[in-house]
């Protein structure tokens, strides 16, 4: 941890912080001793600057060169400098159309669409996860004809999750093993809670189709599958393109990243509430260099529900950007409050 820095020196590194964010190039004294709200000599802004940079908060890439933030000066700026802001109301109005109407919204809908609109608004990549609906029960399990042996199981939990899967089958089945597994289905699953899934369970599941086996196996594997994938939390990452765009990462970094989800859970599982930035390679699962995540939690009947959050450059617009965040958290967290059919259809935290 650092020491206290003073007013000043805090008003300088801020300064320094939003010139870079807004340049890319090292800032000098002489830039900062210039601007309205310093009020000191070039000479004083530069021995305030040498402190900054002993203290850990500045570096000097250059032995000629003005100065750039560290991510501990970019940590202190954002934890002790910037203070919260709201969004005008003609850019909420914006946010809550991009969303789409909440009438029509189910739970893994709104996630989607705040991650296409947090990337969009943002210009980095989004990240928003929800996690297992630990208390939820499956409330509909339906098998559909969509063609020559082609099926598709549906599968609905009670916290509004929609599960869908495609299976052919190596004949069409009768109107006996519809009726069957119609039947099935309702005894064995529907009213069962996720939790109780375990693959003991679910193996006794497919024992338990018996003679129907040989004709009934790929559905109700199909119908596992699923199951299984219930009890793991889901991550939504939007506008990865984006990241693409930025010089100042990696491209390989970027690609191998993204593709490594169950790391990226991780990360946001992990992260505390209100709003956190964790930087790049600070931390094991996080290895783009010289970028930055900002996550936050959002709620569901006074639980944690899932996390959201961006990633991009560490010189990010954190003034503009974490505001994005705080309203999109507290969108989410009423929605599923008021739309939950249950309070408690999240893990605690």
């Amino acid at each position: 941890m650092v020491r206290p820095v003073d007013a000043r020196k805090l008003r300088i590194l801020a300064a320094v912080i939003d010139n870079y964010i807004n340049t890319g190039e090292p800032v000098g004294s002489k830039t900062i001793s210039m601007l309205p709200d310093i009020k000191v000599s070039a000479a004083t802004v530069r021995n305030d600057m040498a402190i900054l940079e002993e203290l850990g908060l500045l570096e000097q890439p250059h032995t000629s060169a003005g100065r750039i933030p560290t991510v501990n000066g970019y940590r202190l700026y954002i934890e002790e400098i910037l203070g919260k802001t709201e969004l005008e109301e003609t850019e909420r109005s914006r946010l809550d159309a991009m969303l789409g109407d909440e009438e029509f919204l189910t739970e893994e809908l709104l996630l989607q669409s705040a991650s296409t609109a947090l990337a969009e608004v943002t210009k980095c990549a989004s990240v928003v996860s929800n996690f297992a609906p630990k208390y939820s029960v499956i409330s509909k399990v339906e098998v559909i004809p969509t063609g020559k042996r082609l099926y598709v199981v549906l599968l609905i939990t009670s916290n509004g999750k929609i599960k869908n899967k495609s299976c052919r089958m190596e004949f069409d089945l009768t109107d006996e093993h519809m009726s069957f597994l119609k039947t099935f289905l309702e005894e064995n699953l529907e009213g069962v809670s996720v939790s109780e899934l375990s693959d003991e369970r679910l193996e006794q599941l497919i024992t338990a189709v018996g003679t129907y086996m040989v004709a009934l196996s790929p559905l109700v594997k199909g119908i596992c599958e699923m199951s299984r994938d219930l009890q793991h939390s889901e991550v939504y990452v939007t506008g990865e393109q984006n990241l693409l765009t930025y010089r100042d990462l990696d491209k390989g970094e970027i690609v191998r990243f993204i593709s490594q989800k169950n790391e990226l859970q991780t990360l946001l599982d992990d992260s505390m509430s209100g709003v956190q930035v964790v930087f790049g390679k600070e931390g094991d699962g996080f290895a783009i260099g010289n970028s930055s995540m900002i996550v936050s939690k959002y709620h569901k009947g006074g639980k944690t529900a899932g996390s959201l959050g961006v990633i991009g450059p560490v010189r990010l617009d954190y003034a503009k950007i974490i505001p994005y965040i705080d309203y999109f958290t507290e969108k989410l967290t009423r929605f599923l409050t008021e739309h939950g059919e249950g309070k408690d259809d999240n893990n605690e935290g």
